[in-house]
This record gives C-alpha cells, structure tokens and sequence, in this order.
C-alpha cells in the first residue's frame, strides 16, 4: 500500500477543527499517538502535548475539545485504516473463504508501517488500541456518543467481516459476535504475550495468534 496516499475520512463531529487539513493538526495526531503510547492514557494531559508540541495548550482546544474526544478520534482513524485494508486485500477475490481468510490475518497480525500516511506511526498506533481503546467506550456517555457516530468504523469493520461469514454459513447465528470476540481476543492476546505471558500461549514475535483465531473461526462456522 505504499505511495498510494490514502485519505482517512473522520466524524466531523470528533473535532473542531480537522487535524488533517493543517500540518500543526497532523503534528497534533503523531506526537498524542507517541506521548499516550509512552506514559498512557490516564498520565496524558493536553498540557503534556503543549510541551512536546512547544505550542500553547490552548492551541491543541482548537482542535480537541478533550482527551477523551481525542482519543476516539484516533480509534476512529485506526479502524478506518483496517477497514481500508480490508477492502484493499478481498475486492476481486471471489471466494469467501479466502475473504475471510485474509480478514482474520488483518484483524489479527502484528501492524506494520504504510508509509501512505507519512504523519502517523501504525505500530505505536496499535498498540494503543490494544491498551488503551475500550476506554473510549467504556464510559457512562457511550450510548449518547454511540447515537452520534462516534463508534462507527469499527461497528464498519465487524459488519464487513461478518457479511463474509454469512456468505459462508448463511445460518450461522452469531457472526457479529464472532468478529468482535476475534478482535478484542486477538488484542487480549497480544497484550498477554508482552505483559501476562502465563495466561497465554502465544510469543512475542510469532504467527500463533492469527493461527489461533483463523482455526477458531473455520471449525465455529462450518
């Protein structure tokens, strides 16, 4: 996917102001990713950004109106990125079971950097999103933001990926919730593997995860 210069498009109502249409809004995007990866959610302050931008606080407002917001912006951008990748890799192949194939190795594989979005580090991107992304949504507000959009991307991504299992096993009843338990197990494991490795028995560094879950998948649905 390289030089093809993809354009990410994001709910408007995420932002004031796009962070893309500005180059101090992308360094606003790529330095929150490496600051949040660094100390975390919970210690990360728009003063903070202020400080690594050296530009005001109230600049970084302008843009955001809080960290939480942010934060939704950029799970927002990381599932507009999968489901951009999805489309990339299953258009024109006709059979459903290497769609689905393919699905589950993006859902699942470590990232890599697309170097068709300069300003944005994937990597460091994604693991935040292993981290630190249900705090986007586990919070009291989350069926009000639900009701704007907020969650929209990834609600995309679950529904491409469950339309291909229904192609496969029109009867199977549960496609939704097999695809998100893919995802959120798929991001558990990883977790485990860097921080909890007794609880799983996937390496850092090795394919188990994506075999793990492609097996679970093809046996549930058959």
């Amino acid at each position: 996917m390289k030089n093809l210069n993809i354009h990410i498009e994001i709910n408007s109502e995420l932002y004031s102001k796009n962070p893309d249409s500005t180059e101090l809004g992308q360094n606003i995007i790529a330095k929150s990713i490496e600051l949040i990866y660094e100390i975390g959610f919970e210690a990360f302050t728009f003063k903070k950004l202020g400080i690594l931008l050296n530009s005001p606080e109230s600049t970084i407002y302008r843009y955001f109106k809080n960290k939480h917001i942010l934060l939704i912006y950029l799970t927002s951008w990381y599932w507009a990125w999968i489901e951009y990748q999805l489309v990339f890799a299953t258009t024109n192949v006709d059979s459903p079971r290497k769609r689905l194939l393919k699905s589950i190795d993006i859902l699942t594989k470590p990232v890599l950097i697309d170097n068709s979005i300069s300003y944005i580090n994937e990597v460091l991107l994604s693991q935040i999103i292993i981290s630190e992304s249900m705090k986007s949504y586990h919070t009291k507000s989350v069926d009000e933001e639900n009701k704007k959009g907020y969650f929209q991307t990834y609600k995309n991504v679950v529904q491409r990926v469950s339309e291909i299992v229904l192609e496969i096993n029109a009867s199977y009843k549960f496609p939704h919730m097999l695809i998100s338990t893919v995802i959120e197990g798929a991001h558990q494991q990883k977790y485990f593997a860097e921080h909890l490795p007794s609880l799983t028995d996937t390496k850092k560094g090795t394919n188990s995860v994506t075999e793990f879950y492609t097996n679970m998948v093809i046996q549930v649905i058959k």
